[in-house]
């Protein structure tokens, strides 16, 4: 096949992969997101993916690495529980001032939209004890990281994964993947709104966004404790604590927020 054909074959599943995800209503966030990752991971061939929502942290303290960006969702496509203690295992480590230099490198170039695989930030990432102890083990090769700013204080990073047995990313497959995400901030937001990120005043807790969910979906609050079997009194407070973090007193000004027309 023509490199031309290639790329407008790639352009093409690209726009397709756009138009998709904006069919997804609000209520269904976690589905598009597993979309959205399965669709990265077919343009370059890749074997699992992850989505990190990170938050910049006011209280910085001193000698701070990572300058106070704190993950606080972590979403893999294919998760395990191995997957999961590792994660703890590195969110512990960052919080003890342990990071590796990729993450520093990538953090560093937060409010910018940025792609890039492992080796472009660390040449000689592939022989590091990073990547000796969270990657061998599981299996894995090589990464692309994106991160995609929403505002000063919140971004997604992306995580594109290749195992051992494939070949590693090449710059044009890094750029297929820029290409991808680049016009996805509106998609981003919706993720870390979801999540009660960016304009809660805390994040939402597992219930809460079930809730939200049927809020979102536009039923009444007598049909969401029906769905949970719950007491309406019970969904109602849980309605309450919902508008308390977003700083809202009415739906109508919560569906804004996934409108982009609120604060």
């Amino acid at each position: 096949m023509a490199e031309t054909e290639i790329m407008e074959d790639n352009n093409d599943f690209i726009h397709t992969l756009w138009d998709e995800l904006a069919d997804f209503d609000a209520a269904r966030s976690d589905e598009a997101l597993g979309y959205l990752m399965a669709g990265l991971c077919q343009l370059v061939g890749a074997q699992n993916a992850n989505w990190i929502g990170s938050v910049r942290m006011v209280d910085i303290l001193p000698g701070d690495l990572v300058h106070g960006w704190r993950p606080r969702c972590v979403r893999f496509l294919h998760p395990s529980a191995q997957i999961d203690a590792s994660v703890k295992e590195q969110a512990k480590n960052l919080e003890l001032g342990s990071v590796d230099e990729s993450t520093i490198r990538n953090v560093a170039q937060a409010g910018i939209f940025r792609a890039n695989r492992a080796t472009d930030l660390v040449p000689r990432w592939l022989e590091s004890d990073y990547s000796l102890r969270y990657f061998k083990p599981f299996g894995l090769s090589d990464v692309i990281w994106a991160g995609i700013p929403v505002n000063a204080d919140a971004e997604c990073y992306f995580g594109i994964f290749r195992e051992d047995g494939h070949s590693l990313f090449t710059a044009e497959e890094r750029d297929l993947v820029a290409s991808a995400l680049r016009g996805l901030k509106w998609f981003c937001r919706q993720q870390l709104l979801s999540h009660g990120l960016t304009v809660a005043s805390s994040p939402l807790t597992a219930t809460e966004r079930e809730v939200l969910g049927g809020l979102l979906s536009g039923l009444s609050e007598k049909q969401i404790a029906a769905d949970r079997y719950q007491s309406p009194h019970t969904t109602h407070e849980y309605v309450t604590n919902i508008y308390r973090k977003f700083g809202v007193n009415n739906r109508a000004t919560l569906m804004a927020l996934w409108l982009g027309k609120a604060a």
